[in-house]
């Protein structure tokens, strides 16, 4: 298989390759048959919303075209993103979102003929390591989809995954909170009338 190569695009570039981008999302979380153009369409939208906030970071997978993709911003800054978490949110939580240091991995995705390869833990960690951010944070779908994830499987990959990636549970993230910034790390393309799982994790230095 050819040699996989991480490049960082800014937002400009980001803007200029959405159809790349959504064609992996709709491979990656393979739709349900039918679905695809909604599917695909539902991203695009996400993803014209996404490049906007406040510190988008992206970086792709490429070999002859794009194999994955990650890409996030910073976690809105007032309390409402937190408002349909399920439990006491911890003070330091609520404090560095409100502060501006809370980055969210919103999207997190590889072409399946890529996986288990270790090209989504790469491309995690590059766009971690310039973030001038205190805490990382990342919503999967309670049902154990792992599409975006290295290790594979059903059940509990996706939390295999994020454990060893060193990553934290934090808690039960109501649906009204993912809506607001898109499908989320794994979650795929499906509704957001579900809760998600929250993950947390301080960035390397």
């Amino acid at each position: 298989m050819a040699e996989v190569y991480l490049r960082r695009l800014s937002r400009w570039q980001a803007e200029q390759q959405r159809d790349a981008v959504a064609d992996v999302h709709v491979t990656a979380y393979r739709g349900v048959a039918g679905e695809e153009y909604r599917d695909r369409q539902g991203f695009l939208h996400r993803f014209e919303q996404h490049v906007q906030h406040t510190g988008f970071d992206m970086v792709v997978a490429d070999t002859a075209g794009l194999v994955g993709c990650a890409y996030g911003f910073r976690v809105p800054r007032t309390g409402e993103w937190w408002s349909d978490f399920r439990g006491g949110l911890p003070a330091d939580i609520e404090e560095l979102t409100a502060a501006g240091r809370a980055f969210l991995l919103a999207e997190l995705m590889v072409l399946p003929a890529h996986r288990r390869l270790g090209v989504a833990t790469r491309m995690v960690e590059w766009l971690l390591t310039r973030l001038d951010a205190d805490l990382v944070v990342a919503v999967s779908s309670r049902s154990g989809d792992d599409g975006d994830h290295d290790s594979g499987g059903p059940g509990g990959a996706v939390e295999a995954a994020f454990r060893a990636w060193g990553w934290s549970r934090l808690g039960i993230l109501g649906p009204r909170a993912v809506s607001d910034v898109g499908s989320g790390a794994g979650t795929g393309a499906g509704p957001y009338a579900v809760a998600h799982e929250a993950w947390i994790r301080r960035p390397p230095r």
